[in-house]
């Protein structure tokens, strides 16, 4: 097939059966189609339509009707190439591209119900003031039996005492075990541009954390996670198993969060948040501030899904309030230490089932507003938060609150553009009352023959 664009990659490009043209909808699943190659430089150039509803897709993949988009007419929307070249980011075997892709209007107006317009949204006010945002993320997940139930990969050589418990955490042996998976997660993470970092065993049953690198391009790295979950589901069922990025897959084992650094560089590419220091610049504290002040409204964005909440339990290390610390991994914001160049922000409440663009975008979004309005944090606290600062503003305990949290927030709506609001929150309700129609198994054995 002949190709529009030129450069390296054309003989990857006139390999390749077939397209995988996509969007990423609100809970980060890809929403497209499969193309025939010969249609590619269609594709490449002016994308494919959409239901502009298919970004607001409940997790079952079902139209959400409690938005405003059906009463427009369920238009389409242009899902067009977002200007990163096609990547071997495939679900079989046969030789096929991924080609990144994001939603507009069909005037060629950016659609906000898209997750990765809202981020790009976000970075156009950092634009405005000259300051550039360096992310680097934190992803999570379990390795599982591919049965279709939570039930953990053993871990060879492990004493079965200790299988899935603390002394896992950080186990070189657990890491040899899955070497050969490990080892083509990297492969296929750098063949499509990823950049990774160190891979570890955390404390879970066959629990595992990638490190995406730290780079000054947001937008960019929010893409990487994106694609890096879809990579590590791939090359999981290629080795017999599955990968879940459930928040919380086992209830007595730690969850799997998302974690966020950040600094940001001003015009002249210095980090505004390094005083030389420890404790950071004024601006470090701002930001700090305003991730404190949104925490509680913006907390559906970090634990979108029923199963989230189950994370942000006390004693997990994962947080439940808006508190922050230097070098304290018990609070929800974190200062890290090392050198005072590398100023930067770790930002812990999210769980790995977030959609990253979402995240960032938050977080990013919340920093700014900091900034802009000069906010003082709360004291920095030492030591656990749980126990030391029973004061501080609590994230919302279940999904119920999160969802009318997020509603009802005059923040929320300042931070992001109005169809996004709508479009993430009906979803969310639509998803909760799925939820509140199924009667468990625990409350027949508790409640049919004794009540």
């Amino acid at each position: 097939m002949q190709m529009i664009r030129t450069g390296p990659d054309v003989e990857r490009k006139a390999e390749t059966e077939f397209f995988l043209a996509a969007h990423c909808d609100l809970n980060g699943v890809f929403r497209g189609k499969r193309v025939p190659a010969d249609q590619g430089d269609k594709i490449l150039k002016s994308g494919i339509r959409m239901p502009m509803s298919s970004i607001g897709v409940d997790i079952w993949g079902t139209d959400v009707l409690g938005n405003d988009l059906f009463d427009r007419g369920d238009l389409d929307g242009i899902v067009e190439p977002t200007g990163r070249e096609p990547i071997p980011l495939v679900w079989g075997r046969s030789p096929a591209l991924f080609v990144p892709m994001w939603m507009r209007l069909e005037n060629g107006a950016p659609f906000f119900g898209d997750p990765r317009r809202v981020l790009a949204g976000v970075l156009d006010r950092y634009a405005a003031q000259a300051l550039t945002p360096v992310v680097a993320m934190e992803l999570e997940f379990h390795l599982i039996r591919d049965t279709g139930e939570a039930v953990p990969v053993p871990v060879a050589d492990v004493p079965p005492a200790h299988a899935g418990g603390a002394d896992t955490i950080y186990c070189l042996d657990e890491l040899g075990q899955v070497g050969e998976f490990l080892d083509d997660v990297y492969a296929m993470a750098s063949a499509c541009g990823i950049r990774l970092e160190a891979v570890t065993s955390e404390s879970g049953p066959s629990q595992y954390e990638f490190n995406l690198v730290h780079r000054a391009d947001a937008l960019r790295v929010a893409d990487d996670t994106v694609y890096l979950k879809q990579i590590v589901r791939n090359v999981a069922r290629r080795h017999g198993m599955r990968a879940t990025f459930m928040a919380k897959p086992y209830m007595e084992h730690a969850g799997n969060g998302l974690h966020m650094h950040f600094s940001l560089l001003d015009a002249a590419g210095r980090n505004v948040f390094d005083n030389g220091g420890a404790e950071g610049t004024p601006a470090l504290r701002h930001a700090v501030a305003g991730l404190l002040a949104a925490m509680h409204d913006t907390a559906l964005i970090f634990a979108p899904h029923r199963n989230s909440a189950r994370r942000l339990r006390p004693g997990t290390l994962a947080p439940v309030n808006a508190t922050w610390g230097y070098e304290n991994r018990t609070a929800a914001v974190r200062i890290p230490g090392g050198p005072a160049a590398a100023r930067r922000i770790e930002h812990r409440v999210a769980g790995a089932d977030a959609n990253p663009y979402l995240v960032v975008a938050a977080v990013l979004a919340a920093a700014l507003k900091g900034m802009d309005e000069a906010l003082a944090p709360p004291a920095a606290t030492d030591g656990n938060v749980e126990t030391a600062t029973a004061s501080a503003c609590a994230v919302p305990p279940d999904w119920r609150q999160a969802i009318e949290a997020f509603e009802a927030s005059a923040l929320v709506k300042a931070l992001f553009p109005a169809d996004f609001i709508m479009m993430f929150a009906s979803c969310k309700r639509q998803e909760l009352a799925v939820f509140e129609q199924e009667i468990s198994a625990l409350e027949y054995r508790s409640y049919l023959h004794t009540v």
